[in-house]
């Protein structure tokens, strides 16, 4: 097989930044996905309806000309989110899910929530009118082992919150673990999960291949490698609760290599081909276009795109740096050489 023409996938995970990041990231996601979960964690989030229409306005103005491309906003819970806010996000139209960040769990997460409890109106208001609840599961108190805060999140966190409000819609994000296959696995109904490029690719170990590699870390960070088998085991074997969500997060080189550098993993430039990899390694190329373009979709209510795209067999070196407005940015795999190579709209 020498090209793959799949209906045109969405990104329910994403990152853009702001202004000039913005303006140079956007095009890669949109070149590729029809539609994108937009995250709310700008410095001030997205914590209103209101800012989430500016900032999607921000996005529509920063596209590439002739770019159909679809934002799907989302707001950033806090420990004061108003109930009533749920409503107006819901009838906005454009508002597609909630995030809740325990508060210091990852970048921009200070403003987070500092015990789910306090929010039990909000999660209410949510499931009444369901909208989704997008969780970045990890715990942060400092004992926890970093390599257990998913583990953890699932047991003092997201089961008893399933159990107290049965009703609310779930997409438990970019998962890393046995652990949160098997509890998604578990539940009946309402509970979805998205996968990154780099969990399904990488354990652990790519972190210090050859010395420490800061362009590998994101959070939740890298598992052990029955991890990834457990995560590759769920996408390939065509559960639709298992979808794309790249989590593709930018930072500055400057702010990667550092003695306290940033987490998140940029693979916007190439999202498509990191996947094929992916799937063609376990023998389940077929099974690609069910997992991007529509168990996501169908997950959120929303129609599955018409357009089809093209990926051609063809080895190409990624680069070795973007342009990141005024810095630059270093992408997934720069310098190395891919196997697919995105081809644009099928004709």
């Amino acid at each position: 097989m020498d090209t793959l023409s799949i209906r045109q996938p969405d990104d329910w995970h994403l990152h853009l930044r702001d202004g000039d990041a913005l303006r140079a990231v956007l095009p890669h996601t949109a070149t590729q996905f029809a539609r994108a979960i937009v995250m709310p964690n700008l410095k001030p989030p997205v914590t209103t309806t209101a800012l989430a229409r500016a900032y999607r306005d921000r996005i529509l103005a920063a596209l590439p000309a002739g770019s159909l491309f679809t934002p799907l906003m989302t707001l950033y819970l806090t420990d004061r989110t108003d109930p009533a806010e749920i409503a107006t996000a819901r009838g906005s139209g454009f508002v597609h899910g909630c995030k809740l960040y325990p508060a210091g769990a990852t970048t921009n997460s200070d403003s987070g929530v500092t015990d789910i409890r306090r929010l039990d109106a909000v999660l209410e208001a949510m499931a009444d009118a369901g909208m989704p609840l997008l969780v970045h599961g990890e715990v942060t108190q400092p004992e926890v082992d970093v390599f257990d805060r998913e583990a953890r999140f699932i047991d003092e966190v997201l089961a008893p919150l399933r159990a107290r409000v049965p009703r609310l819609r779930i997409v438990f994000e970019h998962v890393t673990t046995k652990a949160a296959v098997d509890f998604v696995r578990a539940q009946a109904e309402g509970v979805a999960a998205t996968l990154t490029p780099q969990h399904l690719a990488m354990n652990r170990n790519a972190l210090f291949t050859g010395g420490i590699r800061p362009h590998h870390y994101c959070l939740p960070v890298l598992k052990r490698e029955r991890d990834r088998v457990a995560l590759l085991e769920a996408v390939v074997g065509g559960d639709p609760r298992f979808f794309l969500g790249t989590d593709s997060a930018p930072h500055a080189r400057h702010t990667k290599e550092t003695t306290c550098g940033c987490a998140g993993i940029y693979s916007a430039h190439a999202a498509l081909e990191l996947y094929a990899a992916v799937f063609e390694q376990a023998g389940a190329l077929p099974r690609l276009e069910a997992f991007a373009s529509e168990f996501g979709p169908r997950f959120y209510g929303l129609p599955l795109n018409d357009a089809r795209v093209m990926l051609r067999r063809e080895s190409w070196t990624v680069p070795e740096e973007y342009p990141f407005g005024a810095d630059r940015l270093v992408p997934l795999h720069a310098g190395q050489t891919l196997g697919w190579r995105f081809a644009g709209k099928a004709r």
